[in-house]
């Protein structure tokens, strides 16, 4: 191999020495901050979803879709940001560790997935939130799979502790 070409291991132990990689790893607070706050992120983002989605399967149908889309979909994406910032840094710290453990890999398809599944909805459902059009049973399926898209990320995050 080159010397030029860079590989994930090379990469990843050249991360892990990164100043703030240390700082993270041997700071006694910073690390548990910010993995407190990558959770608060996801507690923002699938706490919202989960009262979106729900309210798109039918349940509360007494109140506005309209209404409850305004409040949940800026803390869905708040909730979101806080984890894609987040999420980085926890990674730092380990990254050798990490880059060898099925659990990541399968959480970076799910997110994957889930991302797919938004984007989907907002192109195949343009107006849904807005009140503009009715709620399908395909808006129904796409709520549903966030939901499980989103609570699987969640299972396969937890499991990086323990693979």
């Amino acid at each position: 191999m080159s010397p030029s070409v860079l590989s994930l291991p090379l990469l990843a132990t050249a991360v892990e020495q990164w100043p703030l990689a240390v700082l993270l790893r041997e700071s006694r607070w910073l690390y548990p901050l910010v993995s407190a706050l990558h959770i608060s992120g996801i507690a923002a983002l699938f706490g919202s979803l989960l009262v979106l989605d729900l309210r798109l399967l039918g349940l509360h149908r007494n109140v506005p879709l309209t209404a409850i889309a305004r409040c949940a979909w800026p803390v869905a994406v708040a909730g979101l940001a806080l984890a894609l910032v987040t999420g980085p840094l926890l990674l730092i710290t380990k990254p050798t560790e990490y880059i060898a453990n099925p659990a990541l890999a399968i959480k970076f398809v799910l997110i994957a997935l889930a991302f797919a599944n938004v984007a989907f909805f907002h192109a195949r459902f343009p107006g849904v939130l807005r009140g503009l059009r009715p709620v399908s049973l395909g808006v129904r399926i796409s709520a549903a799979a966030s939901l499980l898209l989103w609570w699987c990320v969640m299972l396969a995050g937890r499991a990086i502790a323990f693979l």
